[in-house]
């Protein structure tokens, strides 16, 4: 026999009432149980429940069939004999609903089944009251998420490339050819605005290469004062300056048979551009008060958000070293450029914070998360990763909310949207893209938004 509760209605009754109950529906007590559990065997997710000291009372066959244990199996045991998790004992949200009489909504957590295989499933729970309404235990249902979370790895590893995440087709074919330039040595030169993610592809090209198991070395250009910076570059023998009390090896000979990345490359002292230029054609450096050369095996990547063609014409930056660092460059779109990449990022970084620091953040808000995809972003990806780690910092629930934003940002959003009834229709939006062959960017200026609103006008439009 079958012991504890039975749900009705969306609430959850002791066996002492349900006679009331069948008295209602003109049916005997032992039809009710017999009609209920019916019920509950049919539903696709799990149903237990358990007594005041954690021992399963209920267990439905869904249950059954995502835990692999048999309700025989299960009824009378401890309930961490069954969902064997590592918050059993910790932040049970069974024992959370009993504690504090509120329910646990779909908070997502690992268990091992009968095979000791790991399942996903989102769990809910609340506490069990009796006749007189009283707490007597608790309950709680459960959905795997095993075909969920296999979709969600499919559609992560079609849109990821080496920690980089896009769905745009300009950062798509940089994903397609960064194989074949990390297995040369040529030097590259990675344009893009400040938190586009340019310290990522250099370490996916130094990944790629055949140096993937020498060092990568980095060193920001503009973080130093010149003569530090040279030394920190090329190194420095004991006594060559102020302060050198001993030999000091340089980021080139740290980097030696692997990669020295140059980030800010258009902050580096013309002097130093000169010495750079040097290794780039003779692989050869001399670091400060040494008496000759050196060899360097290195191969280089260099990084700015600066325009170098605009600093050549205006004699800040040498054309010769410009031509030595550009023979492949690869541009990286801003984020506003590839507004359909915010919701992959969005989920990639809650997933990332969330494990980071142990919460168990469902989502945003709908208003969080109209003001996350219309905000222009200045700060790219970097700006969209501290937007998420903040609020992710200070969420005490499982959604983040609005105020958790920082209180500039949806001032910063509201100034380029439109009124609803400004929003033009599909067919009008259709009529603007064709006038501008196609151009979001221009179109975007006309209308008076920026491209991210657009983008999602078009996509709620279903055009091309």
């Amino acid at each position: 026999m079958i012991v504890g509760a039975v749900f009705v209605s969306g609430r959850y009754l002791d066996r002492s009432i349900k006679k009331e109950y069948a008295d209602s529906m003109n049916k005997t007590p032992h039809q009710t149980l017999e009609h209920l559990t019916t019920i509950l065997d049919s539903v696709a997710d799990g149903v237990f429940t358990v007594d005041s000291s954690m021992h399963i009372t209920w267990f439905n066959r869904a249950a059954e069939q995502i835990t692999g244990f048999t309700q025989q199996e299960a009824l009378g045991r401890p309930c961490c004999e069954i969902f064997r998790s590592s918050i059993c004992f910790a932040a049970c949200p069974v024992r959370e609903a009993m504690a504090s009489g509120h329910s646990v909504e779909s908070r997502e957590i690992d268990i091992l089944n009968r095979n000791n295989r790991e399942i996903p499933i989102s769990v809910s729970a609340s506490v069990l009251l009796d006749a007189d309404g009283q707490p007597s235990g608790g309950v709680e249902t459960f959905r795997d998420l095993s075909r969920l979370r296999a979709l969600q790895q499919e559609v992560s590893e079609k849109y990821t490339f080496h920690d980089l995440v896009s769905r745009n087709p300009a950062m798509r074919k940089l994903f397609d050819i960064l194989p074949d330039v990390a297995a040369s040595d040529v030097t590259t030169l990675l344009q893009g605005d400040s938190g586009t993610g340019k310290e990522l592809f250099a370490r996916a090209l130094h990944d790629l290469s055949p140096r993937r198991d020498k060092p990568l070395v980095t060193i920001n250009c503009g973080a130093l004062p010149e003569q530090l910076l040279e030394a920190e570059i090329f190194g420095a023998r004991k006594g060559a300056y102020t302060g050198s009390i001993e030999d000091r090896p340089g980021r080139l000979a740290q980097a030696e048979g692997g990669t020295l990345f140059l980030d800010e490359i258009g902050d580096l002292p013309l002097a130093l551009q000169v010495k750079l230029l040097r290794v780039l054609e003779n692989r050869e450096y001399q670091p400060l008060g040494a008496k000759g050369p050196r060899r360097a095996d290195v191969r280089f990547i260099a990084a700015t958000h600066r325009h170098l063609e605009q600093m050549v014409a205006t004699g800040t930056f040498r054309q010769d070293l410009f031509f030595r660092l550009n023979v492949v460059q690869l541009a990286i779109p801003a984020l506003e450029e590839r507004p359909e990449d915010i919701p992959l990022l969005l989920d990639m970084a809650l997933d990332r914070f969330n494990k980071h620091y142990g919460k168990h953040i469902r989502g945003f808000d709908s208003q969080v998360l109209n003001l996350l995809l219309d905000h222009p972003y200045p700060g790219n990806v970097r700006e969209l990763l501290n937007i998420v780690e903040r609020a992710a910092i200070l969420c005490r629930t499982e959604q983040i909310t609005v105020d958790l934003l920082p209180a500039d940002l949806a001032l910063h959003s509201t100034r380029t949207q439109r009124s609803p009834s400004g929003r033009p229709n599909a067919e009008q939006l259709n009529g603007m893209l064709g006038r501008h062959a196609g151009n979001r960017s221009a179109l975007a200026r006309e209308l008076g938004v920026n491209r991210t609103t657009l983008w999602r006008w078009i996509k709620d439009c279903d055009l091309n």
